[in-house]
Order: C-alpha cells, then sequence, then structure tokens
C-alpha cells in the first residue's frame, strides 16, 4: 500500500473554531510558538502532503486571507467541534481529509502514513498516552459527512461517539502525548506568552 494518499487526494483541515474560553477568548491559531503561529505550524507541517487546505474558523477570516489560507464557519453554529468537523467535510473536494485541532502540541512524523495504512475503506484516528484523538484523523469525506450529518441531527456533540460510529481504525502511537493549549498553565509549560488582543 502507498505510505500516504497522492496530494491530489487529500486536504488538511485545520480546526480552529473554539472559542478558547478558558484562555479569554484568544485566538489559538496565531499563538506564537518559537516565532511561528501555531495555525501556520501545521500547514507548513503538512503542506506538501496535501493538495488543498482548509482551517475551520468562525472568525478572523481577512487573517487567514492575508496568508493565503481558504477559513470556513461552521455551518451550524454552537455545535463545538462536530460544526467544525461539518464545515470542513463540505468545503472538502478531495476523498480524504485529513483533520488536526490548531491547539496541538506536537504530532510525529509518520502520523499520516500510519493513519492511512489502517485507513481501509473508512479512515483512522490517533491515539497517544492520553487516550484517543479523535480530531487527530484521516476521514474519508463522503463517510465523514455523512455521520457528522446525523450527528448533528441528532444534537450529539462527542467527538468519540463520531469515530466510534462511523467504524474509524485507532492507531496506537505509544510513547506520545501530542497535548494542547486549553489553559493558561498550558500556554506556560509550552512557553507560550498570552498576547494581547490585536
Amino acid at each position: 500500500m502507498s505510505p500516504a494518499p497522492p496530494p491530489s487526494e487529500l486536504t488538511l483541515g485545520v480546526l480552529a473554531g473554539g472559542r478558547a474560553t478558558r484562555l479569554g477568548g484568544i485566538d489559538k491559531a496565531w499563538l506564537q510558538r518559537d516565532g511561528q503561529p501555531q495555525v501556520l505550524r501545521w500547514i507548513e507541517r503538512f503542506r506538501a502532503a496535501a493538495g488543498q487546505v482548509r482551517v475551520g474558523a468562525n472568525h478572523g477570516h481577512a487573517r487567514y486571507a492575508l496568508h493565503g489560507i481558504e477559513s470556513v464557519a461552521d455551518r451550524v453554529a454552537g455545535r463545538g467541534p462536530l460544526g467544525g468537523l461539518d464545515a470542513l467535510a463540505h468545503a472538502c473536494a478531495t476523498p480524504w481529509l485529513l483533520t488536526l485541532p490548531v491547539d496541538t502540541l506536537e504530532l510525529p512524523q509518520e502520523l499520516l502514513p500510519r493513519l492511512y495504512e489502517a485507513a481501509g475503506a473508512r479512515g483512522a484516528c490517533a491515539c497517544d498516552d492520553d487516550g484517543l484523538q479523535p480530531l487527530v484523523a484521516l476521514w474519508r469525506t463522503s463517510l465523514l459527512r455523512e455521520f457528522v450529518a446525523d450527528a448533528l441531527q441528532r444534537d450529539a456533540r462527542a467527538a468519540h461517539a463520531l469515530v466510534e460510529r462511523a467504524g474509524l481504525a485507532v492507531v496506537r502511537f505509544a510513547g506520545l502525548r501530542f497535548g494542547n493549549l486549553n489553559t493558561p498553565a498550558d500556554l506556560d509549560r509550552a512557553g507560550i506568552a498570552v498576547p494581547g488582543h490585536d
């Protein structure tokens, strides 16, 4: 099996639509880590593997456009990550969609090949030492559209349940913690200063 889908068949979808309430509503996409915004870090990491890039974001679209990034807002408001997955799935024109939360701290170099190897016809999601990471996933786009639409209709919110219902394979990344930036303590540990609003 090929170690990854051809770039023409893959879209990178970065989930950046959260409200960051525990961080005072700052935009985590533009948090600077080692001099680089989070959103640009993940786009640069996977740009060569993906023919298209989309960011799921509910504000700041002009800022993304300045960087040549296409951003899409939730089609259904107030549904958390599932709203973002729905928006990305409907903006995706390729058979495969790789989703990543913008506030993830670390991802292994072999993420995409290992997810693709396990994906079969449906897709796969990652599991690190902290447990299942349902938003770090490779989705068959048509399947994601179907299952996220059903979840939104049922007013379901849990991404873990979506992964289970969609039948995604789970790929274990032993010895790794992807981490995230949810609280001031997380920022402190990552060496990120809390920015002022611009």
